[in-house]
């Protein structure tokens, strides 16, 4: 599959049936090219596949094996993040600021990372996602200012977890946790992290192979998809079940 100036942008009601992704490269690529319609994304998450390219590259559609994931009821938040919870110190909402939360995960530099793989047609993309009801952020505030989150896809009882960023210690870390809580407490089943990263899996991330992933995909489509400001169906941060846990 190659991008072509006449290939077609398929809206969100289209399906677009990628290569089979038993079929990908050891490194996990399942195709090159194509765009970032609607239609092409959403169909790439219902088939295990997301987009991941640098500026100037090719677009590439990958699905690694073995995937990286985190189950909502195995989350571990260690005993000095339960300390900084239960600070208050800070203010987070869902869906409030989605365009700052992908600019801020486009430009804040990361270590051991050179450059961004969130281009600026990508960035475009998502922020369509998400006027779509598709595509959800969460913000963490402190002393007022945007200072961590995260923003990812929802489909059906999955999270895809995109990027996050942190601009103060442990913002988006606060972010994730809360979200990860809030998202059990509504019954989704799987958060996508896609590969692997040694602070996820000190929080309870863990690589599972590619067909347990697709076979957990496909029960968690079955399930309706949750669209639209989460701000109003999740109600106000942080009350939830797990959280008030920490208080018991």
């Amino acid at each position: 599959m190659l991008r072509t100036p006449d290939f077609p942008f398929p809206d969100e009601k289209s399906f677009f049936r990628f290569p089979s992704v038993r079929d990908a490269t050891p490194e996990g690529i399942v195709a090159v090219g194509g765009d970032l319609s609607p239609g092409m994304l959403l169909s790439a998450y219902r088939q295990g596949i997301f987009p991941w390219f640098s500026e100037g590259d090719p677009l590439m559609w990958w699905s690694p094996d073995p995937r990286f994931v985190m189950f909502p009821e195995n989350i571990r938040v260690s005993k000095s993040m339960k300390r900084i919870l239960k600070r208050k110190n800070y203010r987070v909402t869902l869906d409030s600021d989605f365009v700052s939360v992908i600019g801020h995960c486009k430009i804040v530099k990361r270590k051991k990372q050179e450059g961004t793989w969130i281009t600026g047609e990508m960035k475009n993309a998502y922020i369509e996602l998400h006027k779509m009801g598709y595509a959800h952020s969460v913000e963490t505030f402190i002393d007022g200012e945007l200072s961590g989150g995260l923003y990812g896809i929802s489909l059906g009882s999955c999270f895809f977890g995109e990027s996050m960023f942190s601009l103060y210690p442990d913002a988006s870390k606060i972010a994730l946790i809360l979200l990860v809580w809030r998202l059990f407490d509504a019954g989704f089943t799987m958060v996508d992290c896609q590969v692997y990263t040694p602070h996820l899996e000190r929080m309870g991330a863990e690589n599972i192979s590619r067909e347990t992933f697709l076979r957990k995909l496909e029960e968690g489509l079955k399930r309706d998809t949750l669209r639209g400001c989460w701000g109003k169906e999740f109600a106000d941060f942080p009350e939830s079940r797990a959280y008030n846990s920490l208080f018991l």
